[in-house]
């Protein structure tokens, strides 16, 4: 239950996360977003250093670094994804694919449902679908690129989480600390590579710098609900996020929730009992 309880803080984090990234990459080009998410998320994850501890075993240190890669990936194509969107298409393709390898890593290493398991698991990621689903879906036909993308964002987010999932349980926030310090790197160093491309529009800071806070805590409390329960469930609960920009959307940009995202929402709700007694 408690493994639950962080994995749903994790999604309604990651939901906001998305929800402000995707608005600040549509104000300026998405890398100059992501220079300022980056490095605002490496902040929180170092005061929570002395809270939390971290140690930096050579395993911690790999899985780690490998997680940043995958996050700096996941950083430039989920927001480039939802600025240009249809949103309502993408981001359930997005969410489906950063749950669907962790559940497959966590089922082949021996990870056991039972039957509210088996059935909460596949209700949850329809739940995912039906939420995402806005005004126009059948209408808005994405372009090619644009599912590529998708798709790319969210093997990038199942990488992160997946490898983040293999580093030592005794390690505390040095994955995070890891991670968070290549993305950060790569993301910067990118930027300084295309400054010329980027135009000239400022990026929106306090709205990016808050969406790599929400991010950093996200990761925070997916680790800790990965290391308490099960991969495969903490992954499925964690790819509800679209549940949150949903809601923010709505509360803040006046979007009005259609039949099928409040079907969807109580599906999660149903998913997520399920799961809690699995």
């Amino acid at each position: 239950m408690f493994a639950l309880v962080l994995a749903l803080g994790s999604s309604l984090a990651y939901g906001a996360a998305d929800f402000l990234g995707g608005l600040g990459a549509r104000r300026a080009h998405v890398l100059r977003t992501v220079m300022i998410a980056a490095p605002a998320s490496l902040v929180v994850e170092v005061l929570l250093w002395p809270v939390l501890g971290a140690s930096f075993a050579p395993a911690t240190l790999a899985w780690g670094a490998a997680s940043g890669v995958a996050s700096a990936a996941a950083f430039l194509l989920l927001y480039r994804t939802l600025a240009i969107g249809p949103m309502n298409v993408l981001s359930p393709v997005t969410a489906l694919v950063s749950a669907m390898l962790p559940v497959a890593v966590g089922l082949l290493q021996g990870e056991r449902l039972g039957t509210a398991g088996l059935v909460g698991l596949p209700l949850a990621l329809a739940a995912v679908v039906l939420v995402s689903a806005g005004p126009g879906v059948r209408s808005s036909r994405p372009s090619g690129t644009a599912l590529a993308l998708a798709c790319g964002a969210g093997a990038a987010i199942a990488l992160q989480l997946v490898f983040l999932h293999q580093a030592p349980d005794d390690s505390g926030v040095g994955p995070l600390l890891v991670g968070r310090a290549v993305a950060s790197a790569l993301t910067l160093g990118a930027a300084a590579l295309l400054h010329a491309r980027l135009g000239p529009e400022r990026p929106a800071y306090a709205m990016s710098a808050t969406a790599g806070a929400l991010d950093s805590v996200a990761n925070l409390l997916f680790l800790l609900a990965a290391r308490d329960g099960d991969l495969a469930v903490v992954a499925v609960i964690v790819a509800l996020y679209p549940a949150g920009t949903v809601l923010l959307a709505r509360r803040f940009l006046g979007e009005r929730l259609q039949r099928s995202q409040l079907l969807g929402l109580g599906a999660a709700a149903v998913a997520v009992a399920l799961l809690a007694v699995a």
